[in-house]
């Protein structure tokens, strides 16, 4: 049985139904803090916190855990810098708690949920795995530092591990069973879509003097369906070679905010209200991913590539 942690919610919600349909038995160990208790459609489910090892405990003594993907952590870049102490106790201390309790247990495949974020501020791209890292906010520094503790375990313990390194995970189960739901929702796909079905008054683009083909930040939008893909196949990688990685997951292609904003018009025949604002600190000009590393060893490639069927199954997602 394979333990999800954040299983109900936006990215762990759509791994559990594709392991689900492959036949994988699964347990979501979820706070439902912010998550949702109905996208656990699939497998089994156990309220629980990570910061609570009895609790952790308690769902391994029941259940005949074999691999664990880790998926729950704050994940607001903005939010880290006002409140990094959040981030440090969530997304490190208590991926600590998780580790011990897999130990007492002897479980040692890992399946964890990095973040382009802890490349910073790119030197060259495409981002390949080996570019270093220097993350430019507490974010990006907890996901940099689980990453350096699981290598110490796998020289240790022998926990084997993937480190899957997402760039900006957008759209929605092309089923419309799942979708993005955050509160406070940050991501410019959903804002841009609430801002065309009038939930929101309008969007704001943060910065138009980048140095990019019209002046807007560039980003590399991968669905999150393919994310969801690439960790069955991560889970295999384990199972058969036995060996630690790292992988970006991207689309290797990048897209600009007002090439996104005009597909969203575009897809939902609606206009939308665009204002314009200065630079967000630490905003890099263009973030793009190299996955061939991807796709060699793990055999994956995004199969939702095209922006606009990004959109539209987000779309769709939301429309509901």
């Amino acid at each position: 049985m394979i333990f999800i942690s954040g299983g109900a919610g936006y990215i762990g919600s759509h791994v559990n139904k594709r392991l689900s349909q492959r036949g994988r038995p699964t347990v979501v160990f979820d706070s439902l803090i912010s998550g949702r208790r109905d996208f656990v459609g699939w497998g089994e489910f156990f309220l629980g916190d990570l910061a609570d090892k009895g609790q952790i405990r308690a769902c391994f003594g029941r259940y005949p855990i074999e691999a664990v993907i880790h998926l729950s952590a704050f994940g607001y870049a903005g939010e880290s810098v006002i409140h990094p102490a959040e981030y440090y106790r969530n997304n490190v201390a208590n991926t600590l708690n998780l580790l011990e309790i897999m130990g007492e247990f002897h479980v040692r495949l890992f399946v964890f949920s990095s973040s382009c974020a802890v490349y910073g501020i790119p030197s060259t791209l495409p981002l390949t795995e080996d570019h270093p890292r220097i993350p430019v906010n507490p974010y990006g520094r907890t996901k940099k530092m689980v990453e350096d503790i699981l290598g110490d375990y796998d020289r240790a313990y022998g926990l084997k591990h993937i480190s899957l390194r997402y760039f900006n995970a957008a759209g929605a189960d092309p089923d419309g069973e799942l979708g993005e739901s955050h509160d406070p929702e940050t991501h410019l796909v959903p804002l841009a879509i609430y801002a065309a079905m009038g939930l929101n008054p309008g969007i704001t683009i943060f910065g138009t003097d980048y140095p990019t083909p019209d002046g807007t930040c560039v980003r590399d939008y991968i669905h999150v369906t393919d994310l969801a893909e690439a960790h069955l196949n991560a889970l295999e990688f384990l199972a058969s070679k036995g060996r630690s990685a790292t992988f970006n997951l991207g689309n290797e292609k990048g897209f600009s905010v007002r090439e996104v904003l005009e597909t969203v018009k575009q897809v939902g025949d609606k206009d939308l209200k665009i204002a314009e604002s200065s630079r967000r600190p630490g905003d890099p000009p263009i973030l793009v991913s190299d996955c061939r590393k991807a796709k060699n060893f793990l055999r994956w490639a995004p199969r939702y590539g095209d922006l606009r069927t990004i959109v539209e199954t987000a779309w769709k997602w939301h429309s509901r």
